[in-house]
């Protein structure tokens, strides 16, 4: 397969001063792996080369900026007040999203709460519940223990569940229980302050699982959308963890992705995506993002019945975020390209060095994971694959 150039040669040269792009950090867990910070970076000078801004590395708040600020956060970010003191109005003015309330940034909202008034966060948006039912699997969101062992319950009803702490990333923290005393024991282990405050999903463990991609992104006047599978890898811990996408990308929205030759599963996960980003924007209000990328499961029920649904949702920069700027860089140098394909590529422990032609985001000891490789390559469209 031919290879599309990446490099930084690709991309667009500064012409003139015009903006500036900075990193930023809403707490201080933000930056705390070195593989993290080295693909913001990276990513963040990129998109200083799309839209002609230079990359000035952190913001810094007591300095008066005399362009406009382009900011790339490490989260999606969270509150009217704290975009507003950051000067951000719109999807133009950062890579990634704007949130009401801080539940809505993570998996909690995919699910309904498993009582009509049990616990739940001041802002909780039932209407979502309703709107995203035919999008997602069976499930249920909880915010406190009793809550949980009943939502646990609900789902055993149907077979095994899965547990997922909902800030956790990459499929960490998560656990299949199949029986009243390991759903207890599982829920006894549970951090209650993290429960209380952030919530717990607990939803019908599928079989045979593909983990899809689906999302868009917007940079100056560019639009790439794309679809595409995630695998597994074991980390340096022996826990099974995200390894990579594969993704078929192509200039501009929705339409435009489902004018391809895709799989039907494909076209599935596609319409649970667009019907979970439409109920997002239309039920939180305030929220709004140039990047969005929805994870959707495909396996099969306990039943033996086929399944698909949305699994959650990332508004901020995320494991497949090398191949959307990629993309928008090979839009922007080729105006006739219409589809691209890439594969981002996470390799814990030893490994073989990267193609040649890979954009290489990280290689080397992280002080907390260990060894890892991360790196983005890009390959031309074929209708045959």
């Amino acid at each position: 397969m031919a290879g599309l150039s990446t490099s930084g040669a690709g991309t667009p040269a500064p012409l003139g001063r015009q903006g500036y792009v900075v990193l930023y950090a809403p707490d201080a867990r933000s930056f705390s792996h070195t593989h993290e910070r080295a693909t913001r970076t990276e990513i963040a000078r990129r998109l200083a080369a799309l839209k002609r801004f230079d990359f000035t590395g952190d913001y810094d708040p007591s300095r008066c900026y005399a362009a406009p600020v382009y900011f790339v956060p490490s989260d999606t970010l969270v509150g009217v007040r704290t975009v507003d003191e950051l000067g951000i109005r719109s999807e133009h003015d950062l890579f990634g999203g704007v949130v009401p309330h801080s539940f809505v940034a993570t998996k909690a909202i995919t699910h309904p709460l498993v009582e009509p008034d049990p616990c739940s966060p001041a802002g909780w948006s039932h209407e979502f519940s309703r709107r995203v039912c035919d999008a997602v699997l069976f499930g249920f969101t909880a915010f406190a223990s009793e809550d949980a062992r009943r939502a646990g319950l609900r789902v055993m009803e149907r077979g095994p569940v899965r547990i997922k702490p909902v800030r956790a990333t990459g499929g960490r923290g998560q656990v299949v229980v199949s029986t009243p005393a390991e759903l207890d024991t599982a829920l006894a282990l549970m951090n209650s302050a993290e429960l209380s405050d952030h919530g717990l999903v607990l939803e019908e463990n599928l079989g045979e699982v593909t983990t899809r991609s689906v999302g868009q992104v917007r940079v100056a006047e560019l639009v790439a959308t794309y679809h595409g599978t995630q695998s597994l890898t074991t980390d340096n811990s022996g826990e099974t963890v995200y390894g990579g996408s594969e993704v078929v990308i192509v200039r501009g929205g929705f339409d435009a992705l489902l004018e391809l030759d895709l799989p039907e599963e494909a076209r599935i996960a596609v319409a649970q995506a667009r019907a979970y980003d439409a109920a997002a924007t239309e039920c939180f209000t305030g929220m709004f993002a140039s990047r969005r990328n929805y994870d959707v499961a495909q396996g099969w029920d306990a039943a033996g019945r086929w399944r698909s649904g949305v699994l959650e949702q990332s508004w901020r920069m995320g494991g497949v975020s090398g191949a959307e700027v990629a993309a928008l860089e090979a839009f922007r140098t080729q105006p006739a390209l219409r589809a691209m394909r890439a594969r981002c590529v996470e390799i814990y422990g030893e490994s073989d060095p990267p193609p040649p032609q890979a954009v290489l985001y990280f290689r080397g000891m992280d002080e907390r994971i260990g060894l890892l490789t991360k790196y983005t390559l890009v390959e031309a469209y074929d209708d045959a694959r």
